[in-house]
């Protein structure tokens, strides 16, 4: 009897979020750790929290944070999951377990933060 494999869905997970981080992830490091705190443009202002609240209250918002917050979560397990390996770690059900536990929490924390701030 051949039992399906969950694995593609974390694949799909990983390779989500590989792509997001890809595309986006310089951008976010750049507009938030440099040009902001120094005031360089864009950036000026954009981080305020009278903004950055509107940005997460607004629906849209909140599905951006979502996505990229939870993605980047699952692609970071993932590679974590499978660097067990290299470390000497056992990839068994526990590893399995405490990786994609912890993107699960970080995608549930993240979904409850973004409904904590309101619409």
């Amino acid at each position: 009897m051949n039992r399906r494999s969950n694995a593609p869905v974390f694949w799909l997970l990983f390779g989500a979020g590989g792509m997001l981080s890809a595309l986006l992830g310089t951008a976010m490091v750049y507009l938030s750790g440099i040009a902001a705190p120094l005031g360089l443009p864009p950036a000026a202002g954009l981080l305020d929290h009278a903004r950055m609240l509107a940005f997460a209250q607004h629906g849209l918002g909140k599905g951006f944070l979502f996505v990229t917050v939870s993605l980047f979560a699952w692609h970071a397990v993932h590679r974590i999951f499978h660097s067990l390996h290299d470390l000497g770690v056992h990839n068994g059900a526990v590893a399995k377990v405490a990786c994609y536990g912890t993107a699960a929490g970080v995608t549930v924390v993240a979904g409850a933060a973004l409904l904590a701030v309101g619409w």
